[in-house]
């Protein structure tokens, strides 16, 4: 039976998508005491990146805005999988999101808002979040944007 949270991802017409497979050696998300710790979470949808390229060339910041949105989406099922229920985090600490950029694109804050903006239409207050928005020069798989997670849980 889904949660608040799930249902608050459907009432948004959103679902919980399946955890991201590791592309690597490394684990989706970790929990070390009441904190759980997503690793970087890339805009997959199915197996695959939808966009590929650099935010400011290839592919513009409404499109990278969105799939910030969907590496978000990505992070909440990776502390699913180690927390068992979403409705156990007590907040989001802290969003740290990397924008692959062209070299003259400045607007990083904006692309990450995309993931900030969907984790407080979930959470609401709880989803308020210290936050760093990194442009890089690539980004494992040509991904656009990468998105890691923080969150403390209740009920540990």
């Amino acid at each position: 039976m889904a949660g608040a949270v799930e249902a608050k991802l459907a009432e948004l017409g959103l679902t919980l998508p399946d955890v991201v497979p590791p592309l690597a050696s490394y684990q989706p998300a970790v929990q070390s005491g009441v904190y759980v710790y997503t690793s970087g979470q890339l805009p997959m949808v199915d197996g695959k990146l939808a966009v590929t390229g650099k935010v400011g060339a290839e592919v513009t910041a409404d499109e990278a805005k969105e799939l910030a949105k969907t590496c978000a989406l990505n992070a909440l099922a990776a502390v699913k999988s180690v927390a068992g229920d979403l409705d156990r985090i007590a907040r989001v600490v802290k969003v740290v999101g990397f924008v692959a950029s062209a070299s003259d694109f400045t607007g990083q804050p904006a692309v990450i808002n995309g993931a900030s903006e969907l984790l407080g239409a979930v959470l609401g207050d709880k989803g308020v979040h210290a936050r760093s928005a990194v442009g890089v020069a690539v980004l494992p798989l040509d991904a656009p944007v990468e998105v890691e997670v923080q969150v403390e849980l209740v009920g540990t």
